[in-house]
């Protein structure tokens, strides 16, 4: 038996909380310095990156190393991948290394659970195309949950390119287990189909979206992931959409900003409001790490 983490659906809240409060553990440990843990002695983690990332594998790989365990990193660049080796021979290969954890990024939906249903290790999604990025979900509803205590009745609005955002689409599915509230709100062009079926509210002008917000999550205009032509143009998609200081004024008092990053400077957030203290995309780098090292904690102790 093995345990993986593919999206916000496979687990339950009371998971989602085990989750969350073991990231507490994990979060003062590296912020106090202690990061020569032997929690995960012996166990061989790999990271296999088929898109470019910098938070997500630099967190992962660090968070295993802490951990105690052989962190081993591989771009499709320099792999067999470019030699014609398909996904599922590039898992049997890793799986007769012994891998014992395999977290994969990848442009196509799906290809997590591909090499989840080909090796014995664990495998964790972290991210696989439009589809799912539960770790970064993980991570920003900690991030919540430490600033404001709980997730419940939490207010936050999911602003930007949720058609072509996996954040997104994790972050509703998490957050709604959680019992917060989701809002959200895009151009008609940047709204996925069948979004009025899922846990979320779907706003009708940007002062909706604010008004009342705890939270507000600006999201990465995905250029490399959609069609031209989806907005005029980004001076007008960052005058109607973009978050900004005054705009803030409409949400509850203590609301934070926060980004999956990285952050495209004066286009969905202005940068007085992304430098300010009201942001918080620089704790989710920290809390990303203490997530994923609870995580990796939880997916090797079956």
């Amino acid at each position: 038996m093995k345990r993986d983490f593919l999206a916000m659906a496979d687990v339950d809240g009371s998971q989602l909380e085990q989750l969350l409060i073991r990231s507490d553990f994990m979060k003062k440990k590296i912020v106090d310095g202690d990061k020569d843990m032997d929690l995960l002695k012996g166990k061989n983690v790999i990271t296999l990156f088929y898109e470019n990332s910098t938070r997500t594998r630099c967190s992962f790989e660090s968070a295993a190393k802490y951990l105690g365990a052989y962190a081993v990193g591989i771009t499709t660049s320099g792999s067999s991948v470019k030699k014609g080796e398909s996904l599922i021979d590039t898992a049997v290969t890793l799986d007769k290394m012994m891998a014992d954890v395999i977290i994969i990024r990848h442009s196509v939906a799906g290809a997590p659970r591909i090499i989840a249903a080909h090796t014995k290790a664990s495998v964790i999604n972290a991210g696989d195309g439009m589809h799912a990025h539960p770790t970064q979900a993980l991570l920003d509803m900690y991030t919540m949950r430490e600033k404001f205590g709980s997730l419940k009745g939490l207010e936050v609005a999911i602003i930007g390119d949720v058609k072509h955002s996996r954040v997104a689409q994790s972050n509703i599915v998490g957050l709604s287990k959680m019992g917060a509230k989701v809002k959200v709100f895009a151009p008609n062009t940047l709204m996925p189909k069948g979004i009025e079926n899922q846990p979320c509210k779907v706003c009708k002008n940007v002062d909706e979206a604010f008004k009342g917000s705890d939270v507000i999550m600006g999201l990465r205009i995905q250029l490399e992931r959609q069609q031209k032509g989806l907005f005029p143009s980004i001076e007008e998609y960052s005058r109607f959409y973009g978050v900004t200081a005054e705009r803030m004024k409409l949400c509850n008092a203590g609301a934070i900003v926060m980004h999956p990053g990285p952050a495209n400077r004066g286009i969905e957030i202005d940068c007085d409001v992304l430098d300010s203290q009201v942001c918080y995309k620089d704790e989710q780098v920290t809390n990303g790490v203490a997530t994923r090292m609870a995580l990796l904690e939880w997916v090797s102790s079956v």
